[in-house]
């Protein structure tokens, strides 16, 4: 009798179960399972679907596809079943960031992110077990809506005491040692072992470089202790029926909130010291100058993905959240748009609403679900302007042309993005399967 091999998605299934009914389970003989056909055809597709920038080699998606993928990825597959698999240098590139500072990316060659989206596609089904609620960034069937929404609903809750936690340069601080023995925890299998570190090691001594397929989700490994402290402090300080600590943790963006009762102050300074603790064990150090404690009741606010957060009366008189989008995100989308309306200055108008569509259409589609009407009817108005005097240039005349072109005529005939409607967040009835 002929045993039908396990497909991929059956195998993460499997995996994620039995990691689920046994918390000491190490897994061993996965390695087969990282340089199988279906694993490395699958992490190809996801590679292609980013788009990358090509690695050091310079070998872009269009070559490998005009060589034929099937071969690309044979290759792939005899050096991981031979051993002779070893990846080449990160590809570096500095990414500008907000007050003038940048955020270096390290770009793997498509062959080694295929690779590591192979690793990933393993090891994923058997941390994200052991992750916890409160941790939100880059998990499967987890958004930053979801994470926003635990923010609002635990400020409603009076827990408005509010710990902003910045992480000193923490991608380029986690210890390979420590990261290496945190998987070792889940894994006994040598060759995934040795792969993980030339993987690492191809990035420098230390530190996890970002742009790979595989650091957020390394990421959320070495974080995940700092997470299980936080749980462990909600579980002994909620006792008497209520939640008195809540937190969000988006990669290395982490939110933690306290109850505002002036019972619960040494709660807060004993969270912060736990903290401090935990991320000593990892050799990660807190931004005192960024790390800020904030009380909401006191008219302050704070910033998290991409939201600032503010305490504000409702019409009804009740105390509630207001979360807007921040300036410095409305200020990135408009010089995107401004960008593309420059550079298609002699292009028709339908070719540049083709191209500035989409992204108003994820930027907006993000921040429906705050308080961002005003900034959203600024955003509407201003691309409106910039398409009626993108015609007008195209004719030599100065203006707007709002006697010319109705607005009917952009948005239903030219087709220009048109839905800024807010909606706001549903908790899901029925947690999703996984």
């Amino acid at each position: 009798m002929i045993k039908t091999p396990i497909n991929l998605q059956d195998l993460r299934r499997k995996i994620y179960i039995k990691v689920k009914a046994d918390k000491s389970w190490r897994f061993w003989g996965i390695y087969v399972h990282v340089g199988k056909m279906e694993t490395l055809r699958t992490s190809y597709k996801l590679a292609k679907q980013n788009n990358g920038a090509p690695g050091v080699d310079g070998v872009t998606f269009e070559e490998i596809e005009s060589a034929g993928v099937y071969n690309f990825l044979e290759s792939i597959r005899k050096d991981l079943l031979s051993k002779t698999y070893y990846p080449l240098r990160n590809r570096k590139r500095a990414i500008p960031k907000a007050g003038g500072q940048s955020r270096m990316l390290s770009i793997p060659t498509i062959r080694d992110r295929v690779v590591q989206g192979a690793v990933k596609l393993i090891l994923e089904a058997i941390f994200e077990a052991d992750f916890q609620p409160g941790s939100f960034g880059y998990r499967p069937k987890r958004t930053a809506a979801e994470a926003v929404e635990q923010v609002t609903v635990a400020a409603i809750k009076n827990m408005t005491r509010v710990i902003d936690v910045d992480l000193k340069s923490y991608f380029d601080t986690v210890r390979h040692d420590i990261l290496l023995s945190k998987i070792a925890t889940r894994v006994n299998d040598k060759e995934v072992m040795r792969l993980l570190k030339l993987i690492l090691k191809a990035g420098g001594k230390c530190g996890v470089p970002q742009g790979g397929p595989m650091s957020l989700l390394l990421s959320n490994i070495y974080l995940n202790e700092v997470d299980k402290m936080l749980e462990r402090a909600k579980a002994v300080t909620g006792t008497d029926g209520y939640q008195h600590i809540a937190y969000a943790r988006w990669a290395d963006d982490l939110i933690i909130m306290i109850d505002s009762y002036r019972k619960w102050d040494w709660l807060a300074a004993g969270v912060y010291k736990r903290l401090k603790e935990e991320l000593m064990k990892l050799g990660v150090t807190l931004n005192l100058e960024k790390t800020r404690q904030v009380e909401l009741k006191q008219d302050d606010s704070f910033s998290f993905l991409g939201f600032v957060f503010r305490r504000t009366k409702t019409k009804q008189g009740k105390w509630g959240i207001m979360k807007t989008p921040k300036m410095e995100a409305r200020t990135r989308l408009l010089q995107k748009l401004k960008a593309v309306f420059r550079g298609h200055q002699s292009q028709p108008i339908d070719r540049v609403i083709y191209l500035i569509n989409p992204i108003l259409r994820g930027w907006v589609n993000y921040y429906r679900i705050g308080n961002s009407s005003r900034c959203f009817t600024y955003v509407k108005d201003w691309v409106e302007k910039k398409a009626r005097r993108h015609l007008m240039k195209a004719r030599r005349r100065q203006g707007f042309g709002w006697g010319r072109w109705s607005k009917e005529g952009f948005y239903q005939k030219l087709g220009l993005y048109s839905d800024y409607k807010i909606r706001y967040y549903q908790v899901p009835k029925v947690s999703p399967v996984r």
